[in-house]
């Protein structure tokens, strides 16, 4: 598969500590543009969560807030419409700051598996405890991730629109260690067969090269592969023997890499860009991969999303993964 982004990119997962969307969408214009993104500000309250804004881009189906969390409802209601208002605040900011941009812009859903673990039905546990439910949520996600592309791609008419699939809840799921909407016990787990293809279904609606991220540590990768994604996410510091063992197979065949290696957090000795970068390549070396042949698809991002940062290290942390993509396209011989 033919990857749009240039050698030397770097990226965000897509929060933010920012209240102000229109400054959060010059931040990000201004420190990543090679592979620029939608900004998430979940600090502006409920419906600018990572559930809330994917939940208001369902086809049919609808949501409310409960103190439980987001459930399925009958009819659209008020925080539906906040969260599709805010959401479109968002693009809104994005298409005045992007103005003429003629790179690859990135969007960000959360995937099946983290809604259906996320939401409850309209009476009973969550979505993920149905067959049935969780059918009809991936239905109605693929055909409002559909819509959704389509309306970024109108706004931004020079850019090459991707799509970012969060994924964070699916380890959970195949695990079964997703607690029940009471806390009390846990739902069962779901089988891997169809978490691929229901995932897969998402990811066709994701037009060219989608990318799944998950930040947690049992990455389920040749899983992620096999539903289609042309580049997994994640951080890099919290991979298993397993994982990694997976990962290399997944290189190896052709899976491109976003290394998680920036702090997500101020850390009490910020990194230099050298620094990461030769973390990176220690990646690459335990996976047993070709730096030089891989280089191309590389994107490095921080480790997750930078929502919980202070506003300073967050366009630090932009600027840092920036760097150290080009020290690595420098290390490994690559022209950036």
């Amino acid at each position: 598969m033919e990857l749009p982004w240039v050698s030397g990119a770097a990226t965000g997962i897509g929060s933010l500590p920012y209240e102000d969307v229109d400054e959060a969408a010059r931040v990000v214009m201004g420190e990543l543009p090679d592979l620029a993104h939608v900004p998430e500000l979940p600090a502006r309250g409920a419906g600018a969560d990572m559930v809330g804004r994917t939940a208001s881009l369902l086809v049919d189906l609808h949501v409310d807030l409960q103190p439980s969390g987001w459930r399925l409802v009958d009819r659209a209601g008020g925080d539906e419409r906040r969260a599709a208002a805010l959401l479109n605040s968002d693009l809104d900011a994005v298409q005045i700051a992007a103005l003429g941009f003629a790179g690859v812009f990135k969007v960000q859903l959360a995937g099946p598996w983290t809604l259906a673990a996320a939401i409850d039905r309209p009476r009973g546990d969550r979505v993920l405890a149905d067959y049935g439910a969780r059918r009809d949520l991936a239905q109605s996600l693929a055909e409002g991730v559909r819509e959704h592309l389509a309306d970024v791609a109108a706004r931004l008419p020079d850019a090459r629109v991707i799509v970012q699939i969060d994924e964070p809840g699916l380890p959970a799921v195949l695990a079964g260690s997703v607690p029940t909407s009471s806390g009390f016990g846990r739902l069962r787990s779901v089988d891997a067969s169809e978490a691929e293809n229901l995932l897969a279904e998402v990811i066709s609606a994701a037009g060219s090269a989608p990318v799944v991220h998950c930040c947690a540590a049992e990455v389920p990768v040749r899983l992620l592969q096999r539903a289609g994604a042309a580049a997994v996410s994640l951080d890099v510091n919290v991979l298993t023997g397993p994982v990694l063992d997976e990962l290399a197979e997944a290189v190896d065949g052709g899976l491109a890499l976003w290394p998680g290696v920036v702090p997500s957090l101020r850390p009490d000795r910020p990194p230099a860009d050298r620094e990461l970068a030769e973390r990176v390549q220690r990646l690459l070396e335990r996976i047993d991969a070709d730096p030089a042949r891989i280089a191309g698809g590389l994107v490095v991002t921080p480790t997750c999303g930078l929502a919980g940062a202070d506003v300073s290290w967050s366009r630090e942390a932009y600027r840092l993964a920036r760097g150290t993509s080009r020290v690595f396209a420098e290390l490994v011989g690559v022209d950036g």
